[in-house]
């Protein structure tokens, strides 16, 4: 290779270097977060929702610290045991990872495109031209002659309009509103188990309740059968008695069935097969008060729902649509660089007189697309739009459910008050009438209506009870079960 040929492989390499780190303006829209409405303070929260207390806090926007464990505030330590199972060996979780994985896996893709591609394409070809072709000159013909070429080929785009940034950044961007998807999948499979858990210990305290009223009627039968056989009380009264226990074994039946179905459903949210999970009985006590959870503000709430988030980048990412979509308006440069040996012989195929190079930059500008790229940018700005739409939905649902289960737990509390009144006045009554017909003041027919009641006012409070953990649970998720953005991987 002679000093000439040297001098402008190194200029040339020199120049395409220094292109690769070339960048130009970017076009499109800067972004900013869309306004959302956010009201003052909730309507359905009394002052006291406002107070932290020992178990909850209110969570500060870009508060670091990470409070995932939010089922511990209910002590219970069979629910406590059975959560963390969810994030380990959840199925559906495991397939939202994935899909994280694949959103990471696509920035590297972008990520790509800041790079030369460099490739090497060898090339071993022989050919013998026809003597008999017309103008056929034996001086010149390579017949029989191999052509063999070791070419080492750069191809590089410069990202003179931000193009390739954008998409690096929607990359990004998509990422993070699949990560936060991934914590809502989370939240919301943590927050079914702890909602099945609560439908099966109700259904324990269902069936203990039925179990002892079995017991009760069961003592009643004996005592109007031998009220019968003395003459004292009609053969009526004994049917009654055995159709009150009889309807009461129906429904401790299914409360069972119902219990069985909340144990499988658990079982199945911790990746088991249901024959593999058995959760001993632990009824419910209906004087449990469920613990009281602070909302804090509504602005707060932007930064601490997992989905909001999700909504919230996904309109980022759909800004950068709109900057890719502009940079089609202008020319594109691109570098391409060859390099290698050619020769037709292997002999002499790497000597200096065989190496060959070219370099050379195409710019290119389209001039007529019959409207397409138009298209392409009104459909991004469109797309921007229905996920800024979605985003405002998406904080709007929000406050809803918030202010759902604050009223739910505020009227829920009045009306455990009152049914616990009902269910004592109801409890008495039974005793009352039970002792009048002994006493043979009253009929039986009494007895019966003071035990349906007594009995329908107990499971009340139990379904009172579970009413209100259920919306305790819902009021923790919709809160966003103490995740925050800054839980957000970085970009």
């Amino acid at each position: 290779m002679n000093v000439r040929s040297t001098s402008l492989i190194t200029l040339s390499g020199g120049m395409l270097l220094s292109v690769f780190s070339l960048t130009g303006c970017m076009v499109g829209p800067k972004y900013k977060v869309p306004s959302a409405p956010a009201p003052p303070a909730y309507k359905e929260a009394s002052p006291d929702a406002f107070k932290e207390t020992a178990d909850w806090h209110i969570a500060a926007p870009n508060d670091a610290v990470i409070r995932g464990a939010w089922w511990t505030v209910f002590n219970d330590a069979e629910l406590n045991k059975l959560e963390p199972q969810v994030e380990t060996a959840n199925q559906t979780l495991k397939a939202a990872d994935a899909n994280l994985r694949a959103a990471r896996a696509n920035i590297r893709v972008q990520n790509a495109d800041r790079y030369p591609t460099i490739g090497v394409s060898p090339l071993v070809q022989g050919e013998r031209e026809s003597a008999n072709q017309p103008y056929f000159n034996s001086a010149i013909a390579n017949n029989g002659e191999a052509n063999l070429v070791v070419p080492l080929q750069v191809n590089y785009e410069v990202d003179l309009w931000g193009r390739i940034r954008r998409n690096i950044a929607a990359a990004k961007e998509e990422s993070q509103a699949t990560a936060a998807d991934r914590q809502n999948v989370l939240l919301s499979l943590q927050s079914e188990l702890a909602l099945d858990y609560f439908e099966l210990r109700s259904s324990d305290a269902e069936q203990k309740l039925l179990d002892d009223t079995v017991v009760q009627y069961q003592e009643a039968l004996r005592v109007t059968s031998n009220r019968f056989s003395g003459g004292i009380a009609p053969k009526s009264d004994v049917t009654q008695a055995q159709t009150q226990l009889q309807a009461a074994k129906v429904q401790a039946a299914d409360v069972a069935v119902q219990r069985a179905q909340f144990e499988h459903a658990i079982a199945i949210l911790i990746g088991q097969p249901p024959a593999s999970l058995t959760i001993p009985a632990a009824p419910i006590s209906v004087e449990l008060m469920p613990p009281v959870i602070p909302p804090g503000l509504p602005s707060q709430l932007l930064e601490r729902r997992p989905d909001i988030a999700a909504a919230e980048r996904r309109i980022a990412a759909a800004n950068e649509q709109i900057g890719i979509a502009r940079a089609a308006y202008f020319p594109t440069l691109s570098l391409s660089g060859l390099a290698g040996y050619q020769s037709t012989s292997i002999t002499s195929l790497f000597t200096p007189s065989s190496f060959v190079y070219g370099l050379g930059p195409t710019l290119g500008e389209t001039f007529f697309d019959g409207g397409r790229r138009r298209g392409v940018s009104e459909e991004a700005v469109a797309g921007y739009e229905q996920n800024a739409a979605n985003y405002r939905q998406s904080v709007l649902t929000a406050y809803q459910q918030v202010e759902d289960n604050l009223v739910a737990l505020r009227v829920l509390s009045d009306e455990a008050r009152q049914q616990r009144q009902a269910t004592a006045s109801a409890v008495e009554s039974e005793r009352i009438f039970n002792n009048r017909y002994v006493g043979g003041v009253d009929t039986y027919l009494q007895v019966i209506t003071a035990q349906t009641t007594a009995l329908n006012n107990e499971r009340n409070d139990i379904d009172i009870l579970r009413r209100r953990m259920d919306a305790t649970v819902l009021l923790i998720k919709v809160l966003g079960g103490g995740w925050d953005r800054t839980q957000l991987p970085a970009q």
